[in-house]
């Protein structure tokens, strides 16, 4: 049976809000803790994703056998486009092979561009693209930067390419701005898996999942990074600031009021309605029910941080949790929201109380 409007609509919030507050988590580190701790963080970020992603995905993606320079540019080109965002893709040859991101980019959303430093772009490619070779054991693997759209260029672009002999490190991600750039492609023509043909609610699942993917590398990077009680005061505060901003556009999207002002039983259980749409859509178990004058949304489990090896669960749970919490005050900044969280062996238990105040 297909799903509803609304409950598609839902699908689109998880991957706008996770979406936002990986943004707004590097603009936060940018601007508060300095250009060099948020480098590090969108390194370290797309270095763990790179470990645990690039090798099983070429295999899932049937690239295994593929030359290394194309089965590497062609990994992102079909990556990226099932989570969303266009890519293009070209090769020249079995050591040579483009790809390209066009804007607008789906990282840097908005003019939330103006703000990212060239090094802050960079990381992501030494994090990932630079360490290509390493993982497929071909010390003569590196890629070529010819253009970053943080850097006013139509969009971030390079190649694959396997120079004849090993690299030293600082030689695997090389910038080469004004001397190449992609060839004109036939978008017509580029590679296509199936989904294609995919009805829409696979395509927004696959899209949640893309998005909630960046939330489960943020979780323990930025505690690693930061320690734990940092990690959960800048997540914290940049999670608030998310759901304040996007809960109108996600609720209107799933024809839900918002701003409302109303402090009542019935502003308490649109945002209820609200919570437990988006929980569902990002593959919680959500159970809801109204009692005493509230309502109350109980997720079992947490499925966006299962297998996990987080340094604090319960501050990791606390940040992710303002995120819910600034939507809320955004929907009616006279209903009072209460949450309890629990690790046990059993695993998570949430439950969030919305009453009026």
């Amino acid at each position: 049976m297909a799903n509803s409007g609304a409950e598609l609509a839902a699908y689109r919030a998880v991957g706008t809000l996770y979406n936002a507050l990986m943004t707004a988590l590097v603009l936060g580190l940018v601007t508060r803790r300095g250009e060099d701790t948020a480098r590090e963080y969108v390194f370290r970020h797309f270095r763990r994703q790179h470990l645990e992603k690039f090798l099983p995905g070429l295999q899932k993606l049937g690239l295994a056998d593929q030359p290394d320079a194309p089965a590497c540019a062609l990994y992102h080109y079909h990556s990226n486009a099932l989570g969303g965002v266009k890519t293009g893709y070209l090769r020249e040859s079995d050591k040579k092979a483009w790809v390209r991101y066009p804007p607008p980019r789906w990282i840097w959303k908005g003019t939330a561009i103006a703000a990212v430093p060239h090094s802050v772009s960079a990381a992501m490619l030494h994090g990932w693209h630079g360490h290509n070779g390493v993982s497929l054991d071909n010390p003569r693997l590196g890629f070529v930067c010819t253009g970053m759209t943080v850097d006013g260029m139509p969009g971030l672009e390079g190649y694959y390419f396997d120079y004849g002999r090993p690299l030293k490190e600082e030689e695997r991600v090389r910038f080469a701005y004004g001397t190449e750039e992609m060839p004109r492609i036939d978008w017509n023509a580029q590679p296509k898996l199936e989904t294609e043909n995919w009805p829409e609610e696979r395509r927004l699942k696959t899209f949640r999942a893309y998005a909630l993917e960046y939330v489960r590398t943020m979780l323990p990077t930025l505690q690693e990074l930061l320690g734990p009680a940092d990690a959960q005061k800048e997540l914290g505060r940049v999670a608030r600031l998310v759901g304040l901003q996007f809960h109108e556009e996600t609720a209107r999207d799933m024809d839900l009021p918002t701003d409302v002002e109303r402090g009542d039983l019935v502003s308490a259980r649109d945002f209820g309605r609200w919570l437990s749409a988006v929980m569902a859509a990002g593959g919680e178990d959500v159970a809801t029910e109204e009692k005493d004058g509230a309502v109350f949304v109980r997720v079992a489990g947490w499925r966006a941080v299962r297998e996990l090896a987080l340094a604090d669960p319960l501050l990791a749970f606390d940040a992710w949790n303002e995120l819910w919490l600034g939507a809320a005050a955004a929907h009616d900044r006279f209903l009072a929201v209460q949450t309890s969280r629990s690790l046990g062996d059993k695993g998570w238990s949430i439950a969030w109380r919305i009453a009026p105040r």
